[in-house]
């Protein structure tokens, strides 16, 4: 085959390719014992007759187009993979010369993922942070879990600390009176001085009796998680329902065994501190590796074709709206309080999704050049561990599909490559 590339642009190559003979032979053999299936000829059983005999018998047209079109293939096929290129979508094809079954010469034009130049990622250096879980971090979750057990008493007096109120509330902003998308709650149950809550609300309820009301303002800190909310003063009218008087157990030996397997108190905080530290770890482990593919990102050039950060993108939201949805928050609601409209809210994230492609395509680019592999016991291994996890039959159809395969292979050449820069990064 002969191929002639053209750079179209960083992302666009044209192709040229003619065949050779001993190719096209092999395609038409190939057709023609296809089509022998479909041609009866008088004295020969089904498929039995000599492709000599099929190819005078079959209809001609229907021939070549069955032939174009394994051979366009082929050579597509051969082109990209002797070339090592990238398509992101399917190219488009025109036949340039055709002489049946002797001749062939065909272009291909298709957008392909550019050149990437990776950083001396060896150099890339960053401290993965320590994992610390003080006495300080254990006596919250034991207070936690003493609030859960607390015993519960109805009262009629006026809220105090400690206790917890079923509140109804609703959030609008001060100035315009809009109501604010996930700022309202029915039957909430807020245990007051627990601080789950805006700094300034529950100190709002204390006082406030079974069938009291009251209206106040509370500014958002400036480092809220919503970027909208930050620094905004919202009016909350909240509706005391319920007040109940907790009363926590004791932390002895007694407390400690009816939260679980211990005989002690101190097992009990061992045990804590356990999960905790493997929970932070998770957090703190999950955070490094996006700093420092983020990191690697950053140092990559790449030139990346549209298609794929339109992709990701949508990916992004589509992802966004299902948890949103989850929450009881639709799309339109979620962006009124970020105060953007949907061209605003993808224009924002573009560039998060470009830097996402450009962290796949180098990490991609890594574990080529590290020749990091993963082997079939490798993804035989995870299958049965995930297979384990889940015992459903549906699911466990789902890990013998060839595509979850792929999937669970690539992700455990993404688990092995970062652990390999991992180790670069922290010597």
């Amino acid at each position: 085959m002969q191929v002639k590339k053209e750079q179209l642009t960083p992302t666009k190559v044209k192709l040229t390719l003619a065949a050779e003979p001993a190719m096209m032979d092999e395609v038409k053999h190939h057709v023609l014992q296809d089509l022998a299936k479909q041609v009866k000829i008088a004295g020969f059983r089904e498929g039995k007759a000599p492709l000599s005999m099929i190819e005078k018998n079959v209809d001609s047209s229907l021939l070549q187009n069955e032939f174009l079109e394994h051979a366009v293939n082929q050579l597509y096929t051969e082109a990209v993979t002797q070339d090592r290129l990238r398509p992101v979508d399917n190219p488009a094809v025109s036949v340039t010369k055709f002489v049946p079954f002797t001749e062939l010469e065909i272009t291909a034009e298709v957008e392909v993922v550019g050149e990437i130049k990776l950083p001396d990622y060896k150099k890339i250096k960053l401290a993965k942070p320590a994992v610390k879980v003080t006495a300080k971090d254990v006596d919250e979750v034991i207070k936690s879990l003493q609030t859960r057990l607390a015993e519960k008493k109805a009262v009629t007096r006026a809220a105090k600390l400690g206790d917890e109120a079923t509140i109804d509330f609703k959030g609008t902003d001060a100035k315009t009176k809009d109501a604010i998308a996930g700022a309202d709650g029915t039957d909430y149950p807020l245990v007051l001085g627990s601080n789950n809550f805006i700094p300034g609300f529950e100190d709002e309820v204390v006082g406030l009796k079974p069938g009291e009301d009251k209206t106040f303002d509370i500014t958002f800190p400036k480092d809220y998680g919503v970027a909208a909310l930050q620094n905004r003063k919202v009016t909350f009218a909240v509706t005391v329902k319920t007040i109940n008087e907790l009363t926590e157990p004791k932390v002895d030996d007694a407390f400690a065994a009816k939260i679980g397997p211990f005989k002690t108190v101190d097992e009990l905080k061992a045990d804590i501190k356990t999960q905790v530290t493997a929970e932070r770890q998770q957090e703190v482990d999950n955070s490094y590796e996006s700093d420092l593919l983020e990191e690697l990102a950053k140092k990559t050039k790449a030139a990346i074709p549209e298609t794929l950060i339109e992709e990701e993108l949508e990916r992004q939201v589509t992802q966004l709206k299902q948890n949103l949805m989850y929450r009881g928050q639709t799309w339109p609601e979620y962006l009124k309080s970020e105060g953007k409209t949907e061209d605003e809210y993808r224009a924002a994230q573009k560039p998060i999704a470009e830097l996402r492609v450009t962290a796949g395509l180098a990490l991609s680019e890594v574990a080529d050049k590290e020749n990091i592999v993963v082997t079939p016991e490798e993804v035989e291994m995870r299958l049965q561990l995930l297979k384990g996890q889940y015992q459903d039959p549906t699911m466990q159809a789902e890990f013998d599909k060839p595509e979850t395969r792929r999937e669970i292979a690539s992700r455990i050449l993404s688990e092995k490559t970062i652990a390999k820069l991992t180790d670069y990064a922290t010597k």
